[in-house]
């Protein structure tokens, strides 16, 4: 994957409200793969002190929708068209990761696999599992609105 493809990546992500105020960071981009990590914070928690599965999906979402991303065309731009997360445990531990890959390609749609770890001391559980469909914006770069 060349430079120019994780640069656009980590330009595009930057521009993300939502992942600048959960805290998550780009850990991994490679060409139809990106991870996302998310530290635990009390802010992120739902009633019983785990991860909220809003901020589980939003990772996933993200961490899919990027993957999909570094395969499309240079002067194009991503947008979800659905996606589906099962909850497999509660997501608790000290970050959460969430891993998109993209499992085909085509010229309009991607479909991408969402999997998402919360990673504890000396252990990665599986939280969410889950599956994308992106739709490809030719000729739409991903500019700021402005």
């Amino acid at each position: 994957m060349s430079e120019a493809i994780a640069r656009r990546v980590e330009e595009s992500f930057a521009r993300q409200g939502l992942m600048v105020h959960l805290g998550a960071v780009l850990h991994e981009i490679r060409q139809g793969l990106v991870a996302i990590r998310m530290p635990f914070r009390p802010e992120l928690s739902q009633q019983h002190g785990y991860f909220h599965a809003g901020a589980t999906s939003a990772i996933a979402d993200t961490a899919g929708g990027y993957a999909g991303f570094t395969v499309f065309p240079e002067n194009s731009s991503v947008l979800t068209v659905e996606f589906k997360l099962n909850l497999l445990n509660p997501a608790q531990g000290d970050f959460l990761e969430a891993v998109g890959r993209v499992v085909k390609s085509g010229r309009t749609l991607t479909i991408c696999q969402l999997e998402v770890f919360a990673h504890r001391p000396d252990e990665r559980v599986p939280v969410a599992i889950g599956q994308q469909t992106l739709m490809c914006m030719a000729g739409r770069p991903d500019v700021p609105s402005g």
